[in-house]
């Protein structure tokens, strides 16, 4: 019987975990940990609610008055603000990281799940073309959530050697979609035409929501240890994502992206900078054959099937919203 606390409860991957951990037989205790309390609306019977940041002392405090034995770590900075510093970054996700993984150690955890994400592998033009988990991590110094997560599958890999009593899953996380995501990634699918850099064909693996959280209860019911790659089977291109929604691609050679994102940054039209062409160029492709193999998990949804799946959500949304205008526009006609 295990007892779990979930940083970053109260975020959208979290809040997800939480509930199901809360239904599985095999779970007795669920700690939901955030910086935010949740609303009373989506507070669930038998959960166990604390406030508490991932840098504070409270968090070892907590883990040993809960008697936790299995911590599964996501608070992170996914989506920074227009505000949000390179420092409030670095703070959470790394200082926040060897935090909750000092604060297990001190308090006799026996097993810590982490995300991490595809983009610790970095983004560069001699990755392999279908990325496994033996590949080098070479997260980007020029992307905050790149470099933060190679840093922090560093201390990882230290912890591993320092203290093998504590169990460690690390799941490197594909693009995720589902019906409610909204985020960089999606901005760019819900473009009108997708942007397409010439030469490049930039291939996408995604994996739907309720796989990434399936993952992440099945870790720690069965207290399996090791690193998997977390994607759907395949990749799409972004003419293949374009084609999927009836829609066209714009085509820039890199040179000419690098020289608008350079001079839209500097007039602040836009927080992106020319390093921004790596990014969309060169996109690590997960191989998750170790994660279906040796895990045991074998995602619900292909990288098609969930980006179909994420279409076909948006579009009723799209629906629903321009009902409710049409309704309100009546209404105010009357």
């Amino acid at each position: 019987m295990t007892r779990v606390c979930v940083t970053g409860g109260n975020g959208f991957l979290g809040s997800a975990v939480v509930a199901r951990l809360a239904e599985h037989p095999d779970i007795t205790h669920v700690l939901s940990l955030d910086i935010r309390e949740p609303a009373p609306e989506r507070r669930l019977d038998g959960v166990a609610y604390a406030l508490a940041d991932v840098c504070s002392p409270e968090v070892a405090r907590l883990l040993a008055e809960h008697r936790i034995d299995t911590v599964v770590h996501l608070a992170a900075i996914v989506n920074p603000g227009k505000s949000t510093t390179r420092e409030q970054e670095y703070r959470v996700d790394v200082d926040g990281s060897r935090n909750v993984l000092a604060a297990c150690i001190a308090a006799g955890v026996k097993h810590v799940i982490i995300s991490s994400s595809g983009a610790a592998y970095g983004y560069h033009p001699d990755n392999s073309p279908w990325l496994t988990e033996a590949d080098p991590i070479r997260g980007n110094d020029e992307f905050a959530y790149s470099q933060h997560k190679r840093l922090v599958e560093e201390e990882l890999a230290r912890v591993r050697v320092e203290h093998p009593e504590l169990k460690q899953t690390v799941f490197r996380i594909g693009t995720i979609l589902g019906e409610r995501v909204r985020n960089q990634i999606t901005a760019l699918l819900d473009a009108p035409r997708l942007l397409r850099v010439a030469g490049s064909e930039s291939p996408f693996v995604f994996v739907w929501d309720e796989d990434v959280a399936g993952v992440m209860v099945q870790a720690a019911v069965t207290g399996r240890s090791g690193i998997y790659n977390v994607a759907g089977d395949g990749a799409l291109t972004v003419r293949e994502i374009a084609a999927l929604q009836g829609r066209g691609t714009i085509t820039v050679p890199a040179p000419v992206l690098a020289a608008a994102l350079w001079l839209g940054s500097r007039l602040r039209l836009t927080v992106h900078g020319p390093e921004r062409v790596r990014f969309l160029r060169y996109r690590p492709v997960l191989d998750n054959r170790a994660l279906k193999e040796e895990f045991g998990y074998t995602p619900g949804r292909t990288s098609r099937e969930a980006f179909l799946a994420f279409r076909a959500a948006r579009e009723a949304q799209e629906a629903g919203e321009a009902q409710g205008a049409r309704r309100r526009r009546d209404a105010a006609a009357r």
